[in-house]
């Protein structure tokens, strides 16, 4: 009798070919950190250039989230039926042609239309390379491998703001568009040669040719193969969302839902302004991109280290602790205005508030039975891309009423803290 493919890979050391898998999706959210960010570092130059106000920047910083939001709940389903490899490739190719096609935007309404079109294939990549990973990862350290690959978000955002401060001072705003499109594109051949498909799905969905494809991939394992397919598991029903609204989950999925709401306005507020608020206080433009880029590095620990505190300290406790202390350094920003530690300060900020957005996913994933986790887990991401997308646009408003950074950072602290303070209170008792 044959073994199952999660027992196989439970029970079996990590081989090359899972390592490489990891690499891969590793590298596609390095992709996904960059194609986000990058609006974000040109801002300041296309404000310069086309003399814009700062409500139409964020309506581009939120039709891109306004994609994202899409990509994952409407496009990343149908990984189930064409595979994980090839949702990657056609993400990552769509990234690449609308990334490209920015630096030949000539308006406002432009941006608009390619930052949507990108943010398809952004929200989609995320949800497919972290379903990839986990599902070629053991047990025990799934978790570990996971945080792992959507930690290449903040890497690949730190690399393309190196590469941005260089270039579009010298070479304008059109620059760091085209080169983050060929970075996309040369990804392309990397995923059709490297990135092995899901041996769950073969086994579970058994398109055409599945059993050699699954046997192809157990050989380079090291397991010993199929002599048959096992039988096809039946078609779940679709689970309703009023589920997450019933009986012992409702008050927790509201929790859930307002503390993702708040933190996501939070996050992505930072992540599209704090270029353009940083050239509004004074800096340089290189200076002012830096200041995303070192975010993005706090951001890239801030992850990390969470899940080691989140498995001794509980994850509730974590993660709360991690976004009231982030409204806090965003009270206190005023006493840092001028000084030398204000690249620390921006580290501090993505520390926290990426530590704890990315903690609040492995809280959905636990409170929901396996039944409807992933409609669970779908809806939570999408009540909090909802704040995501009002956070851009708001903070847009207030910097064309000409708030400070400070006075910004001070109204953006009440919703951090908030999201803290429900995240500690959330009531299900699946959760630590």
């Amino acid at each position: 009798m044959e073994v199952s493919p999660t027992l196989l890979i439970d029970q079996r050391p990590i081989s090359r070919l899972q390592y490489a898998t990891v690499w891969i999706c590793f590298l596609m959210n390095m992709l996904d950190g960059m194609d986000v960010m990058v609006i974000s570092y040109a801002a300041p130059a296309i404000a310069k250039s086309w003399n814009v106000r700062p409500e139409a920047l964020g309506a581009v910083f939120s039709s891109g989230l306004f994609g994202m939001t899409a990509g994952a709940l409407f496009m990343a389903p149908y990984a189930d039926k064409i595979g994980r490899k090839a949702m990657i490739m056609l993400s990552a190719l769509i990234m690449g042609i609308s990334i490209y096609l920015t630096a030949l935007s000539t308006g406002i309404g432009h941006l608009i239309i390619y930052r949507f079109i990108s943010g398809l294939g952004i929200g989609c990549m995320l949800a497919s390379t972290a379903a990839l990973a986990s599902e070629y990862t053991p047990h025990k350290t799934r978790d570990f491998w996971v945080s792992f690959v959507i930690a290449g978000y903040p890497v690949g955002a730190v690399l393309s703001g190196l590469v941005a401060a260089r270039v579009i001072p010298d070479l304008g705003w059109q620059s760091i568009f085209e080169i983050a499109g060929v970075a996309t594109f040369v990804t392309l051949p990397l995923i059709g040669l490297f990135l092995t498909e899901s041996l769950e799905f073969y086994l579970k969905s058994q398109p055409a040719g599945a059993l050699e494809k699954a046997n192809s991939i157990l050989t380079k394992m090291g397991q010993s193969t199929y002599s048959q397919l096992p039988a096809k598991p039946a078609r779940q029903a679709v689970i309703p969302v009023n589920s997450l609204l019933a009986n012992d989950y409702k008050i927790p999925t509201l929790q859930l839902w307002a503390a993702l709401f708040l933190a996501f306005a939070t996050l992505y507020f930072l992540t599209s302004w704090i270029p353009k608020l940083a050239t509004n206080a004074g800096l340089s433009m290189e200076l002012a991109i830096y200041a995303g880029t070192v975010f993005n590095v706090g951001a890239f620990f801030g992850i990390t280290i969470q899940g080691y505190f989140s498995s001794r300290f509980g994850l509730k406790r974590t993660i709360g602790l991690y976004l009231i202390m982030t409204g806090v350094v965003m009270i206190a920003f005023r006493f840092f205005m001028g000084s030398d530690t204000l690249l620390l300060v921006f580290g501090l900020l993505g520390f926290g508030i990426q530590g704890g957005f990315v903690g609040l996913y492995a809280v959905a994933a636990r409170m929901y039975p396996t039944e409807f986790r992933t409609t669970g887990v779908g809806w939570a991401i999408g009540m909090g891309r909802l704040g995501g997308i009002i956070g851009p646009a708001v903070g847009g408003i207030l910097i064309g009423m000409g708030l400070s950074m400070v006075t910004n950072f001070l109204i953006y602290a009440v919703p951090t803290i908030f999201a803290g303070i429900m995240t500690l209170y959330i009531s299900s008792k699946k959760v630590s």
